[in-house]
């Protein structure tokens, strides 16, 4: 079953396609672009749509979706980790 997808393999966070994700669960996640699975277990409830961190970022990183720049680390993301609005703001304002 796939539970996430990314575009590339240098995104940072893949995007929950199903519902129900739970802390604890094993994911695979789809690298659209290169049709391969990656796995990764969520440390948090990952609510469908929102993104699932893929590696360990440290405040003032860039974080990858679709193969671009969506924005900034603004507190510690742990692999696993729920990313959102809560550690991850535009570069925009």
């Amino acid at each position: 079953m796939i539970h996430a997808v990314l575009h590339d393999s240098k995104d940072t966070v893949a995007v929950a396609v199903v519902e129900g994700i739970k802390a604890g669960t094993e994911l695979t996640a789809w690298i659209m672009d290169e049709d391969k699975t990656i796995h990764v277990t969520a440390k948090q409830d990952i609510p469908i749509g929102h993104k699932v961190a893929l590696q360990e970022m440290n405040v003032g990183d860039t974080v990858f979706k679709y193969g671009v720049d969506i924005g900034k680390v603004v507190a510690p993301i742990a692999v696993g980790d729920h990313a959102h609005v809560q550690n991850i703001k535009t570069k925009r304002w």
